[in-house]
């Protein structure tokens, strides 16, 4: 549902190997798709990467397609060198695949701490890039003025990344699609009613969303307390009440 813009350049970008391969190009590992995912929480960023992981694999632009999910926790240790081997680990297992790198600004020095490793991460990351192309894929996701801040942090960053993927916020009609496919995934239903007044205070919350608001996870916490109060509902029935309500 939505994301029309990543839907059209990732269709784009399988057109193209789908020429090369019919010209009689070999695709492995001569792409570079270093990829920054921007956009708010719950827009789909991480979901969006493991299906595009899937996708480049079934290409054949990757070897083994699986994707290694990180952050700065996961790359950043608290002492000089350190930084570099644990960065070059998640690097190696994230070889033939992705290393996906959520919050990834947070690598950055932008507080101008010292003693700060971030940018250790960072160089050890460009120097990979560059000696192991089209080998894995790096994808970096953060938030829009976040990720800015990212990719100046270093001079040789941005032009490294072939690719960046904006994800916009969902908009009232395509959070109340959200809401009824996720309460169906869930093998339950809603009535129109019940939907008609969900997709008012979707679009009540749409209306006045701040940078906290959560796109489909705000949905998803809807949907939870729906069902856990259709649930308490359903528990305080005798069984043949319930049997005839399920009816």
């Amino acid at each position: 549902i939505g994301i029309e813009n990543v839907k059209k350049e990732i269709k784009d970008l399988v057109e193209i190997v789908r020429y090369h391969k019919e010209t009689g190009k070999d695709v492995l590992n001569n792409f570079s798709l270093h990829t920054v995912f921007v956009g708010n929480p719950g827009t789909g960023k991480t979901t969006v990467a493991r299906i595009l992981t899937k996708i480049y694999k079934a290409l054949g632009i990757l070897e083994r397609g699986h994707m290694v999910e990180t952050d700065r926790q996961g790359l950043v240790a608290g002492f000089v060198g350190q930084t570099a081997i644990k960065t070059a680990e998640r690097i190696e297992e994230a070889l033939g695949g992705v290393l996906f790198i959520d919050e990834a600004y947070a690598l950055s020095n932008f507080n101008g701490l010292q003693g700060d490793y971030g940018n250790e991460a960072i160089q050890t990351i460009l120097k990979r890039m560059e000696d192991h192309r089209g080998e894995f894929f790096i994808f970096a996701a953060g938030y829009p003025s976040n990720m800015e801040v990212f990719l100046k942090a270093n001079p040789g960053l941005s032009s490294r990344f072939d690719k960046i993927l904006k994800f916009e916020d969902y908009s009232p009609e395509e959070l109340s699609r959200i809401a009824e496919k996720m309460i169906l995934d869930k093998n339950y239903s809603i009535t129109s009613k019940a939907l008609a007044i969900l997709g008012e205070k979707l679009t009540f919350a749409h209306k006045y969303r701040d940078k906290f608001f959560g796109n489909a996870r705000d949905v998803r916490s809807h949907v939870l307390r729906i069902i856990k109060f259709q649930n308490l509902r359903f528990s305080s029935l005798s069984s043949e009440k319930r049997q005839h309500s399920n009816k």
